[in-house]
């Protein structure tokens, strides 16, 4: 049996915030610095009762690392918006858990044994884990650390396709477009991004036909 060593974690999986702007958050992070999008969760219905819709979208920052991001549909800013610091730093006391919360650091780790053993030093301690999560493509388990800052170790459970990183950026192209108009909401979002499907579903039949044609060729 090969013995493990003590320090099993792999790096940041994903640094976490909340948006208030994806259009500009998009503008800087994919068109100005050029950091693919790389996945996208739509979120309806999750959580708690009042939870709102919301989407949670990643950008490759290399050596695979992401930096990601959280838009709340409904959610309008908080706190005096005009103050300095990030939108999180402005926060009031009532402010939603789940909004204070997205803002947070994830470290990934190799498998199940390493996540399990994390747990348990964690649950050993005087910050046990408050919640285990099955996401999409990954497992997490949570708590805060001593100056309140929300930490997440996760797996992956299995890789994400080329398949999801072209939905996640049909997803991003919609929700830019109906975030500029009034009340987005997830309806509108898939309505747009099932409209860009059938917009976009020509071109990508003729990239396919071309690439076909380059095989036959070669």
């Amino acid at each position: 049996m090969t013995h493990k060593p003590e320090h099993r974690v792999r790096g940041v999986d994903h640094a976490a915030f909340p948006t208030f702007d994806p259009v500009g958050t998009t503008r800087f992070y994919r068109d100005v610095l050029k950091f693919p999008i790389v996945h996208s969760i739509c979120a309806a219905g999750w959580g708690p009762e009042k939870h709102p819709d919301f989407i949670h979208f990643f950008f490759d920052i290399g050596n695979g690392d992401r930096i990601a991001f959280f838009y709340y549909f409904g959610t309008e800013p908080s706190g005096d918006q005009s103050a300095p610091g990030d939108a999180w730093a402005r926060l009031p006391h009532d402010t939603p858990v789940y909004f204070a919360n997205s803002r947070h650091l994830a470290i990934h780790v190799e498998d199940e044994e390493d996540l399990l053993e994390y747990r348990r030093r964690l649950d050993e301690s005087e910050w046990p884990v408050e919640m285990q999560v099955m996401h999409e493509t990954i497992e997490s388990i949570y708590t805060h650390d001593p100056n309140g800052y929300l930490i997440e170790i996760t797996r992956a459970l299995r890789p994400v396709t080329a398949q999801e990183d072209l939905d996640a950026a049909l997803t991003i192209d919609a929700l830019c477009e109906i975030a500029r108009g009034e009340a987005p909401s997830m309806d509108k979002l898939l309505t747009r991004k099932a409209e860009l499907i059938v917009e976009r579903a020509a071109a990508w039949q003729d990239a396919g036909s071309g690439t076909a044609a380059d095989g036959a060729r070669s």
